[in-house]
């Protein structure tokens, strides 16, 4: 246990901000895996493709995933696309 009122403050703290970085990750986790699942049916993944985009950028800018992290998802996820469109 923590013996400092800093550091008892800090302990509450980063539980607060880990349970909003756990809700970012959930979201991120969650729209990637609709883009994943819409690339099946072509109708609708450029939308839910660029969904997932967005919430990586928003994760990456608040710090919950890295950066590179973020980009390689969205390299992969854009491949697909691409892939995808191609074949029409």
């Amino acid at each position: 246990m923590a013996n400092t009122a800093s550091a008892q403050k800090r302990i509450r703290s980063n539980a607060r901000k880990g349970k909003r970085n756990q809700i970012r990750k959930s979201r991120v986790r969650s729209a990637v895996r609709a883009a994943r699942e819409s690339l099946k049916t072509p109708a609708e993944a450029k939308q839910a493709v660029m969904a997932a985009v967005s919430e990586l950028d928003r994760a990456a800018e608040a710090g919950v995933i890295h950066r590179n992290n973020a980009a390689r998802r969205k390299g992969r996820l854009m491949k697909k696309l691409a892939a995808l469109e191609a074949k029409k």
